[in-house]
């Protein structure tokens, strides 16, 4: 989570900077109010995953990371809206790259290990056939 996400569920402006104690005494606010046992039983599944959101975002601002990295917020993206897409396709060469390697690169070292295997044993066992390599 960025840190302006982070202060918007808290409650505070995008550009603040709060200090550890405002931090805290908005995370006990926001979590009073939207606890999962204050909520009826048809509420609690949404009051959960707030109370999860803030909990998450109280960490954040707490452990100092206010400002999150290019590959955090690439990784935030992806695991929330999914493999980018383009031009309204999803991006298939993306996914199906490892699976290619991994064929690949098995043929081509079950074939290595056929063809010295071959030639071990033909060392170890030379065939008299003249018409046999």
């Amino acid at each position: 989570m960025l840190g302006t996400e982070a202060k918007k569920l808290l409650g505070f402006s995008p550009n603040s900077r709060p200090s550890s104690s405002q931090i805290k005494a908005a995370y006990r606010r926001k979590v009073l109010e939207c606890h999962p046992d204050r909520f009826p039983a048809h509420q609690k599944s949404h009051a959960e995953s707030r109370f999860k959101q803030i909990a998450e975002a109280y960490s954040c601002l707490k452990d100092g990371t206010k400002f999150g990295s290019p590959m955090e917020s690439t990784y935030v993206r992806v695991m929330r809206t999914g493999v980018p897409t383009g031009y309204g396709r999803r991006n298939r060469a993306l996914i199906k790259t490892p699976f290619l390697l991994l064929i690949f690169g098995t043929v081509s070292l079950g074939g290595f290990n056929a063809a010295r295997a071959y030639q071990r044993q033909k060392e170890a066992q030379p065939s008299y056939n003249p018409f046999l390599p």
